[in-house]
């Protein structure tokens, strides 16, 4: 029975110290989920830079079944415009909410396939696995959501 309960014990903390260690960090790898379809779009990959911020480059274009990728922004503003989809950067200035670790916000939000640039905000799941971003015009109510998983 002690054993038992030791096993418990040691199992929640696992998952407890788990948790905790992806509380605020979205560094890493990220599967995109298209909030129309449901299907993968590709990867992006996070880093923070030197001041903090969180930025977000593609590094995979997923092809759904029946449609080919583009493979240029070719509706995006310089100096996106004609930039290969591998290698270019979607999401910049995304810094951690001091009123919640899981929060972060003042981000610019590039939509490849239509070429706009949007404000945008994130929330991480208090386990660090699924981000909801979310990219608006002026207020966040003007605006969609996706959900990002996250890979590694």
């Amino acid at each position: 029975m002690l054993k038992s309960l030791s096993i418990a014990c040691a199992a929640s903390l696992t998952f407890l110290c788990a948790s905790v260690a992806h509380a605020g960090d979205l560094s890493g790898t990220w599967r995109t989920i298209d909030d129309k379809t449901g299907f993968s779009k590709g990867l992006v990959e996070i880093k923070q830079d030197s001041t903090g911020a969180y930025n977000g480059t593609i590094i995979k274009v997923i092809p759904r079944p029946g449609y080919t990728p583009k493979d240029t922004c070719q509706n995006c503003p310089a100096p996106y415009t004609n930039k290969p989809m591998v290698g270019l950067t979607v999401l910049t200035g995304l810094k951690q909410d001091p009123k919640n670790e899981n929060n972060f916000i003042n981000a610019k939000v590039l939509d490849p396939l239509s070429g706009n640039i949007y404000k945008g905000k994130a929330k991480l799941s208090s386990d660090g696995r699924r981000l909801s971003m979310r990219g608006y015009v002026g207020i966040s109510a003007l605006g969609r959501s996706q959900t990002w998983i996250r890979e590694d």
